[in-house]
């Protein structure tokens, strides 16, 4: 149901079991690493109903500064997650799990752009049906000219990305 060879897009019709899937798994992460976080959310496209998605949870977790996540990373381990450093983005603690990538783990401040702008992309597509739609189609076609190219898929995106945050309202604080 879930996982990736890595680098590589591959999207499915969305399988509300991911839902569960995150919550399991949120149940782990809490039982690990619970004492050193403030939340654990579903994001990305398997935690938006009705899209279709690369089959990996990604995950965000949010601590009050940087340096807590270090603490993070050795129960995180234990669990099966890889330690990627901050993986091209400032500011964010990145972690993997599974040969074939079947989950993505943000660790971030509580109060960072990162965190803020997932959850609030996130919400906005749920409440917004037809913007989702927009996404999804959007999300195929590149799919199907960059199967083999995740950074031109990525690249692709993000101008609905940052579209969407704007009619959301996000404005960014983390310069």
């Amino acid at each position: 149901m879930v996982g990736l060879k890595r680098g590589t897009v591959r999207l499915v019709p969305h399988i509300e079991n991911w839902h569960q899937l995150f919550e399991e798994e949120k149940a782990r992460l809490q039982s690990a690493i619970g004492e050193n976080v403030f939340a654990i959310e579903h994001i990305g496209s398997t935690s938006i109903c009705g899209i279709s998605a690369k089959p990996i949870l990604d995950i965000a977790v949010a601590v009050e500064k940087y340096a807590d996540g270090e603490k993070c990373i050795k129960p995180l381990d234990d669990l099966g997650y890889e330690y990627r450093g901050a993986h091209g983005i400032a500011g964010r603690h990145y972690f993997v799990k599974g040969e074939l990538r079947t989950h993505h783990l943000h660790l971030v401040e509580i109060n960072s752009d990162f965190w803020r702008s997932h959850l609030l992309f996130r919400d906005y597509l749920r409440e917004n049906p037809t913007i989702a739609k927009e996404y999804d189609n959007l999300k195929k076609d590149l799919a199907k000219k960059y199967a083999e190219n995740r950074d031109a898929y990525l690249e692709g995106k993000a101008g609905f990305i940052e579209n969407v945050l704007s009619a959301a309202g996000f404005e960014r604080t983390d310069y």
